[in-house]
């Protein structure tokens, strides 16, 4: 009898002392934990679907959308963002790269992660007859930022109504001058992203079916520049052009070469793209001109790629002027503001996208999509930290298909608001969960010494 009593105690030794040096991570709260990555998706839908939210956002993007302002102009847009935040009682930096207005959820404490929308419209006239057109003649918000405003002042609302959720802090990037304009480098240079782990944004897509989302893992978008170069040779009368140096010959060669260098030169596997879309000389149909200009665009999935454009296309440039007895200057407008970068979704924020996504829509839902030679400067955010950019659908199936953007006959499916605020918080406060999770498993492992 004591021999067995002996066995028992020393049998509880053991095993607690296994307990102390192997603490077991799965406690009651980091199960209580896991739930919660799973029940947030569902439950901030289900507030962000809650008739007063969705009413409150609706009339935010139309009231951005009948003052559309250009990149780095967003006064009244910011202005408004920061009206909305004082009201929710949310802080924030202001102004940040002139316009931008970068707010703060949580405990004010790491880890931080941030969700990002872009604020600017485009210079294009509204074609669309409703009640809330823009206002502006010749600006609109063709591109579906003010929606992008809407759904992240959205997501605001929901975190801060469910802060006992938040394990740290959501950064609400509020950004200027997406459209060309490199607003979201300007906000990284002023260090709204300094200390945060991660950062996810979104883009409306009018082919996808509303209630669906599309992105992939790696390169998404491609990076891009543009060129512009003047052809200057001699001009005169088009009936003794022997006494000419003709321009429009020699950019009429140049255009012909900047092709070849996708078609000849470029690893057909390494998608690229140059496109000549400004073709501008002469104002008379028997005048040979001075000179002539010509512009565009080139794109491709790589940083290297993009370099290797950049220096052919002066080349070809300078080189055919020269074969047409003309001169040539390139330039390529990357100052202050250099080329796009490629977008580039992180691996595993991509697998923690369509958990999220996934539970909140269902699988199907999430679609692995192709790349596309769009480009977009929330790349510049992904160079610095890990980040996530996907595309989330509007097209209600049993209406007209919607115009593309960037086009005056844009128009933007108010029902997809609060899948867009939904998915911000949740991505945003599961991240965050996730986090915790793994500190508190880090934290759980006694060292031997102890």
């Amino acid at each position: 009898m004591e021999t067995g009593m002996g066995f028992t105690k020393l049998v509880s030794f053991v095993l607690i002392l296994h307990h102390l040096l192997n603490p077991t991570v799965v406690s009651s709260s980091s199960l209580s934990s896991s739930n919660e990555l799973s029940e947030i998706p569902n439950k901030f839908l289900d507030f962000a679907k809650e008739k007063e939210l969705v009413d409150w956002m609706v009339g935010i993007r139309r009231k951005i959308h009948e003052n559309p302002e250009l990149g780095f102009e967003e006064f009244e847009t910011s202005k408004l963002i920061r009206s909305e935040l004082d009201k929710l009682g949310i802080p924030y930096n202001y102004p940040v790269s002139i316009t931008g207005v970068v707010g703060f959820v949580g405990t004010g404490k790491p880890p931080f992660v941030a969700i990002r929308a872009d604020m600017d419209a485009l210079p294009i006239q509204e074609e669309v007859n409703w009640e809330h057109k823009s206002k502006i003649p010749g600006k609109m918000h063709a591109c579906g930022h003010d929606a992008h405003v809407s759904m992240v002042l959205g997501a605001a609302k929901i975190l801060k109504e469910h802060v006992e959720d938040l394990k740290g802090t959501v950064v609400l990037v509020f950004q200027p001058a997406e459209e060309g304009g490199g607003g979201a480098k300007k906000m990284l240079d002023a260090g709204v992203l300094d200390d945060v782990d991660a950062i996810f944004g979104l883009h409306v897509w009018h082919e996808k079916p509303i209630g669906t989302v599309a992105s992939k893992p790696g390169p998404l978008l491609a990076g891009s520049g543009i060129f512009n170069a003047v052809i200057s040779g001699r001009g005169g009368h088009a009936a003794i052009p022997h006494h000419s140096i003709d321009p429009i010959l020699a950019a009429s060669n140049i255009i012909v070469s900047l092709q070849h260098l996708v078609s000849r030169e470029a690893d057909p596997l390494d998608s690229q793209v140059v496109t000549v879309a400004q073709f501008q000389g002469g104002a008379a149909f028997n005048i040979i001109p001075d000179s002539v200009t010509i512009g565009g665009t080139f794109r491709a999935f790589s940083k290297a790629s993009l370099v290797q454009l950049k220096h052919r296309i002066e080349e070809v440039i300078k080189g055919q002027a020269a074969v047409q007895r003309c001169n040539a200057t390139v330039d390529f407008h990357d100052k202050p503001v250099p080329h796009f970068p490629p977008t580039v979704n992180d691996e595993d924020l991509h697998e923690h996208f369509r958990k999220v996504a996934g539970v909140m829509l269902g699988i199907d839902n999430v679609e692995d999509m192709k790349p596309l030679m769009g480009s977009e400067d929330f790349a510049f955010y992904q160079e610095a930290i890990p980040g996530y950019f996907f595309f989330l659908g509007m097209q209600d199936e049993s209406s007209p298909k919607l115009s593309s953007v960037h086009t005056p006959n844009f128009i933007i499916n108010e029902d997809v608001l609060p899948y867009g605020a939904a998915l911000h918080a949740s991505l945003a406060t599961t991240h965050l969960l996730k986090a915790e999770l793994k500190l508190r498993s880090t934290e759980g492992t006694l060292h031997d010494e102890l």
